[in-house]
């Protein structure tokens, strides 16, 4: 049974550079213009909600929640900060650090993805138990683990690009060779959600595209006979034979037909008879 890590109640200000990060932490890209806009609102009006740290030895502590606003007090130079201590082991502490992601600033939804599974793997528990600590429906926890098949090029693609959850999911449909160009196509287009799905419904409706037929590759011995009997008829043709030739190129077979009139071939014939002596 799952059940939400517990916090003391009291509150303790603790020097910042006592406090390590979380290897937990879901969130992997901070906007330093947010942080700055917190930093000057830390600076004027205090922080208002302490961040949550765990205990790991003699003056040493792993923040657990607060992770924006400890960057923003260590930004404007504080020196220390005010924390809540958890009673919780690591892996209490990287469920909740994970729910008070998606409470607070709403995590990019690769962000939301990798934090539940490392949730589920530390937890040791279904996606069902975990959709239930986390508050969510089952099939919407299992869509949103779906998004980590895309490659991380892709993911990067669709955070860089504005594009959503949704545009993410559609291209899933796809094979994964025809999933970059999709999201390229979504992205120079400006595709709404809908639009998405109406275009990965038309590349999957398209029928294959044929493949051009390779050029046959004539080898030497084959190539060098042709080129003798094309040199033969020019040969007739300059001595004045109106000799012809035709080419067939059919399924595995090369064929080739010379006609030579039968009036001129008797001429030949006579031309290279010996005159008895």
């Amino acid at each position: 049974m799952l059940e939400r890590p517990k916090t003391a109640g009291k509150v303790y200000l603790l020097p910042v550079e006592q406090i390590e990060p979380s290897p937990h932490q879901a969130r992997r890209t901070f906007d330093e213009k947010e942080l700055a806009r917190l930093a000057v609102s830390i600076l004027e009006h205090g922080l208002l909600q302490p961040v949550t740290v765990q205990r790991l030895g003699k003056n040493r502590y792993r923040l657990v929640a607060g992770e924006r606003r400890l960057r923003a007090c260590r930004m404007a130079n504080l020196a220390v900060i005010p924390a809540l201590l958890c009673e919780a082991d690591e892996q209490g502490a990287a469920a909740l650090g994970l729910v008070e992601n998606l409470q607070r600033q709403p995590l990019d939804p690769f962000e939301q993805a990798r934090g539940i599974r490392e949730m589920i793997a530390l937890w040791d528990c279904t996606q069902e138990e975990a959709a239930r600590h986390l508050g969510m429906a089952q099939p919407t926890l299992a869509n949103k683990l779906r998004l980590l098949a895309l490659t991380e090029a892709q993911q990067k693609f669709v955070t860089a690009n504005g594009l959503t959850e949704r545009h993410a999911r559609a291209v899933l449909r796809l094979p994964e060779a025809a999933r970059t160009p999709a999201l390229e196509q979504m992205a120079a287009k400006g595709l709404n959600a809908r639009q998405a799905d109406e275009l990965v419904a038309g590349l999957l409706a398209a029928p294959p595209k044929k493949r051009r037929p390779r050029r046959r590759i004539m080898v030497r011995d084959v190539r060098v006979f042709v080129n003798t009997i094309d040199r033969a008829v020019r040969l007739m043709v300059d001595a004045g034979v109106p000799a012809e030739t035709t080419r067939t190129d059919g399924d595995g077979f090369i064929e080739y037909r010379v006609r030579i009139p039968a009036s001129a071939a008797l001429a030949m014939s006579g031309a290279g008879e010996k005159t008895p002596g």
